[in-house]
């Protein structure tokens, strides 16, 4: 054990160690024509940043931290101050306010109400109650983030595959995993693998397991907070082209992608991949219905968290909506409520608006605590971590920006797709993305790329026949929906990892099924974008 552990921290060390040489090594590198030394020392941190992102040598939020450190010890940035404004910036507070809205809504079973509620509701077919599971996983993705439903959502999967599949096989399955040596399970857990029950693996277990995983990833494109990489985007958006995408204006570009894909996903896995044998499921509804009943009516501060929840979502989707009031509001209340330049009710000229998503996100929080729902002990129980990679992500996209390196490294890596046509442009942004995206995490991949797809736009935009800020954009967005459809590998995303952790699906299980899906959803990301960017987007985002 100490030399298995020694071994690992050597190791550790030794990513380490040949992330900072290659960072030297560039920094130290004769300067290329058209990148300022500035510039390219940004590329050597964002080089060692990267390097241990897809290593996995340090915590992704512990590598966060070395980026202003390293912006301002090379020089990139004068000040500890300029470095560290990507961690102060507006989308960490939403995700924050997001994260707490998500801890009431747990410590009440709301979300698991909802989940019961579905399987109870959905019919009496295999298929329609897979299709239950993944709807709901989806949706609450929209607004919790999509660890937290997927972890929420497998034990509920596995307690309905009890109520359909022998109850013994399902048995032995966690008996194998709860009685496992302690040893056995550090050196399973070392090689890679997961603790392997010894069950028979059915069509119907491998199909809804892995439904789970995928709709948690697939519904949290819908929106802002759904996924890290979505606030990612946002956030470099507008430390980069300084343009902000409105909460609605995320939904009715992300919704229409889930809308499309996850009936598409569940297609794929009970109709191709694992049909299911069993007719009838009539068993898993009852206990549904039992378990819902046994857990009462919800109380009175659940019902105040649910009803602060539901305010706040209503309120984030009208915040978008201030040209539909614009006839019918003075403009003084228009840009009290919506924002603007002109003078507000306050009596001072301009305002971000009372209805700005993040502001009414923020508000939320005190909101639970008034409300006498929270305690401050429960409101910090969150994922402090991904605040901090989205901080180090913005920090080091505003220096690749600041100094050019991100038009420097788009002109010198995708010029020679100039004048492609555009599906082709599109594609090849989707397929290098998934397949990024299935070797390390989606927040890491998106923190590295969205910058270069950004600087993008001065390049394509001729090819696209759009202005260099609309190509920007579209690429971008494009890419980012892109981060969100990696099935192949466990280690490409948390509802990938938690499902596969679970130990009711083996690793050539998710393997198969992934890469038979990646290669579908490139083809039908890249004819859905197309048509989002053709007849949607020009009227949404530019």
């Amino acid at each position: 054990m100490i030399r298995r552990l020694l071994g690992g921290s050597n190791g550790r060390i030794l990513q380490f160690l040949l992330a900072g040489i290659g960072m030297t090594a560039i920094a130290a590198a004769p300067s290329p024509s058209g990148l300022s030394t500035t510039g390219q020392y940004a590329i050597a941190t964002m080089f060692f940043a990267g390097f241990l992102w897809v290593s996995g040598a340090l915590p992704l939020a512990v590598t966060a931290l070395t980026i202003p450190v390293l912006l301002t010890g090379t020089g990139v940035y004068d000040t500890m101050d300029a470095a560290l404004v990507g961690f102060a910036d507006h989308i960490i507070f939403l995700f924050l306010a997001g994260f707490m809205l998500a801890n009431g809504i747990q410590k009440y079973d709301i979300d698991r109400r909802i989940a019961l509620y579905a399987i109870a509701r959905m019919g009496s077919s295999l298929r329609r109650l897979i299709l239950s599971i993944m709807v709901v996983t989806a949706v609450l993705s929209m607004w919790v983030s999509n660890t937290a439903t997927a972890a929420m959502m497998t034990p509920i999967a596995i307690g309905v595959l009890t109520q359909v599949l022998d109850r013994d096989d399902l048995a032995s399955a966690e008996e194998s995993v709860r009685d496992t040596e302690a040893a056995e399970t550090a050196e399973t857990a070392a090689d890679g693998g997961a603790v392997e029950p010894t069950a028979e693996f059915t069509n119907l277990q491998i199909g809804m397991l892995l439904g789970t995983a995928y709709a948690a990833s697939v519904g949290g494109v819908g929106t802002i907070i759904g996924t890290p990489p979505n606030a990612i985007l946002v956030g470099q958006l507008n430390a980069i082209l300084d343009y902000e995408i409105g909460f609605t204006d995320w939904f009715l570009v992300g919704f229409p992608v889930v809308v499309v894909t996850l009936p598409l996903v569940w297609f794929v896995l009970t109709y191709v991949l694992y049909p299911p044998e069993i007719p009838a499921v009539e068993g898993a509804r009852a206990t549904a219905r039992e378990q819902l009943e046994a857990m009462g009516e919800l109380d009175p501060r659940g019902k105040r968290v649910a009803a602060i929840f539901a305010v706040t979502a209503g309120l984030w989707m009208l915040g978008g909506l201030g040209e539909f009031f614009e006839p019918y509001l003075s403009s003084v209340w228009l840009t009290t409520l919506f924002g603007g330049d002109g003078m507000t009710v306050f009596g001072v000229e301009g305002h971000q608006g009372l209805l700005y998503y993040v502001m009414v996100g923020v508000a939320a929080v005190p909101a639970l605590v008034l409300a006498d729902t929270m305690e401050w002990d429960e409101l910090v129980d969150i994922d402090w971590g991904t605040l901090l990679l989205f901080g180090g992500g913005i920090s080091l996209a505003n220096a690749l920006a600041d100094t050019g390196a991100t038009e420097w490294i788009a002109d010198t890596v995708f010029g020679g797709l100039v004048g492609a046509p555009i599906v082709l442009v599109i594609g090849a942004v989707v397929l290098v993305i998934i397949f990024l995206t299935e070797m390390t995490s989606n927040a890491a991949t998106t923190s590295i790329i969205v910058p270069i797809l950004i600087s993008l736009g001065s390049v394509f935009s001729a090819t696209l026949g759009l202005t260099d800020f609309s190509t920007a954009l579209f690429l971008s967005v494009a890419g980012t929906i892109a981060a969100s459809f990696a099935f192949a590998l466990p280690v490409a995303t948390p509802p990938n990892a938690i499902v596969f952790g679970s130990g009711y699906v083996k690793q050539r299980h998710m393997l198969r099924t992934g890469l038979v899906l990646n290669a579908i959803m490139t083809v039908v990301l890249t004819g859905l974008i197309w048509f989002l960017f053709t007849f949607v987007w020009p009227h949404l985002l530019w």
